[in-house]
């Protein structure tokens, strides 16, 4: 069993940049895929950016490739999201996910293995 803590979250200007953690406890796994979702208020969850554990490959959604980073600590067994040039329109609570296989569009639809509990993002004009 996993457990997903997120930090980082915060208040931030239009432009600025914020870098999100996320680390897993408990049980260990050395494959599948770790990642970023995010919700605004009244909206359906949305995917973000995830990576292959193993291979370090990265994806991530239309709506923030070229701004925003995805990465992976193997010896923390800790994910982080490098968010630069933020908009309003980024402003969500941003929940970490992890899967222990790599079944990437499983993935990105919300089927994951485990959830954290949320790390609130605020972009003001």
């Amino acid at each position: 069993q996993v457990q997903l803590v997120e930090s980082g979250g915060g208040l931030v200007q239009a432009g600025g940049s914020l870098r999100l953690s996320c680390a897993a406890s408990g049980r260990s796994f050395g494959s599948g895929i770790m990642g970023w979702f995010r919700q605004a208020p009244g909206k359906e969850r949305e995917f973000v950016a995830a990576i292959n554990i193993n291979a370090g490959s990265e994806y991530y959604a239309d709506a923030v490739k070229g701004r925003f980073t995805i990465s992976r600590d193997s010896a923390k067994n800790t994910a982080y999201l490098q968010m630069i040039s933020l908009k309003p329109e980024d402003t969500a609570d941003y929940y970490c996910a992890a899967m222990s296989s790599f079944w990437l569009v499983a993935f990105m639809t919300g089927r994951v293995d485990y959830w954290g509990q949320g790390t609130q993002v605020t972009v003001s004009s």
